[in-house]
């Protein structure tokens, strides 16, 4: 009886396999490719986020920004000055939003940042790509809510460009309930014979700078990390995720992380086994990508997207019972119309292990499964749980 109740998706059915064509994260991965340098100190920078902003405007509804920022003087920046980076933006029923995207600009440590060739195809022009082509599959309909597709620059300067969006969405009040950051995203494997072509990896922070109160949701990347695991299991045949239980890699930052430092749940996906002879260099080129791998983490990323755009707002107040039994009750406050979920797993489990939905109600329990043994978690369907205490 219970099996007929867990609840692996909440997904239209489509087929993700023919939604994202490799051959066109190809195009757009050797077109980025084919400028000298993306580099954030370079006249091409500009060029490229132009072609890529007018690539946004042929997707039905998009909304399309050329948004400047200043980059300040520092380390790999000589003097303060005006960048762009782009923001497209489909609207959706409500203001909640969903960010995807990747960093457009490049860099080759050992040249000149302003003329030297920085191709700069897997990092990131592939995130680029990823994002590029999510636009294209979610455009069609409008969904619940708000869609927001970005090509990030500044990163290789110390995530300004991210930090600036970041910023801004938090003083103009952004309500963002997912952020997915694509870096490195398009090769299968490295020159030392590694290689996965089944899995990415999904970097998470579980820190979260503004606690909850009982009108605010709480917010948790590492819990969106685990979502976006759960909600994706088995929509890519043969492939999935590997979650990393830490904010990124070791000495190393991605777009991700400035949108956690303001309170919104982020992540980072990556590669498994990455080549570091081909990331700041010349050899960064298209012809060392594997493209299938790049369709199914593009692939992957859409399983979550069009289950966070459908989304409901998430419940708050969280609560597991104090009472002493073999059942678990749980208690929530609802918002009247939305249909929830109940997740649980084993407290020495890093995934959700089962989901119920039990509807448009404020409180549920859960049979013959102790609180003592277990985490407990309530999301809107589609939506990132929200952790019971």
């Amino acid at each position: 009886m219970l099996a007929a109740l867990l609840v692996l998706a909440t997904l239209p059915q489509t087929n993700l396999m023919e939604t994202v064509p490799p051959e066109a994260l190809r195009a757009t991965v050797e077109k980025l490719a084919s400028f000298q340098t993306r580099n954030t100190l370079s006249p091409t920078l500009v060029e490229a986020a132009e072609w890529l902003a007018a690539e946004f405007r042929k997707i039905p509804g998009m909304q399309v920004e050329l948004m400047k920022y200043v980059a300040p003087k520092g380390q790999r920046i000589p003097e303060e000055r005006e960048v762009l980076q782009v923001v497209a933006t489909l609207p959706g029923k409500t203001d909640r939003r969903i960010v995807v995207g990747g960093h457009l600009d490049s860099l080759n440590i050992g040249v000149d940042p302003a003329t030297g060739r920085a191709p700069g195809a897997n990092d990131d022009a592939s995130g680029v790509a990823l994002a590029l082509e999510c636009a294209r599959a979610m455009a069609g309909r409008q969904w619940e809510n708000t869609l927001v597709f970005v090509g990030f620059t500044g990163e290789e300067q110390g995530l300004i460009g991210s930090r600036a969006l970041a910023e801004r969405a938090r003083k103009e009040g952004w309500n963002i309930e997912a952020v997915l950051s694509n870096d490195t995203v398009g090769s299968s494997g490295n020159k030392a014979g590694q290689k996965d072509e089944k899995r990415v990896r999904v970097f998470s922070d579980e820190f979260d700078p503004t606690p909850a109160s009982d009108a605010r949701p709480a917010h948790s990347s590492r819990e969106l990390a685990r979502f976006v695991e759960f909600v994706s299991r088995g929509k890519v045949p043969g492939f999935g995720i590997k979650l990393v239980l830490r904010a990124d890699r070791f000495g190393r930052g991605g777009d991700h992380t400035p949108f956690a430092q303001n309170g919104f749940d982020a992540i980072r996906f990556i590669e498994v086994h990455e080549e570091y002879s081909r990331q700041h260099t010349a050899d960064d080129l298209p012809e060392h990508m594997d493209w299938n791998y790049l369709a199914n983490v593009t692939r992957t990323n859409l399983a979550a997207l069009t289950a966070l755009a459908d989304a409901g707002p998430r419940p708050t107040n969280v609560r597991i019972a104090r009472d002493q039994g073999h059942d678990t009750k749980l208690t929530w406050r609802a918002t009247p119309g939305v249909r929830y979920v109940v997740y649980h797993r084993d407290t020495a489990s890093p995934v959700w292990e089962k989901s119920i939905e039990v509807g448009p109600v404020a409180e549920f329990t859960v049979a013959g499964i102790n609180k003592d043994d277990h985490f407990f978690a309530v999301g809107a369907v589609g939506g990132v749980p929200v952790l019971a205490r």
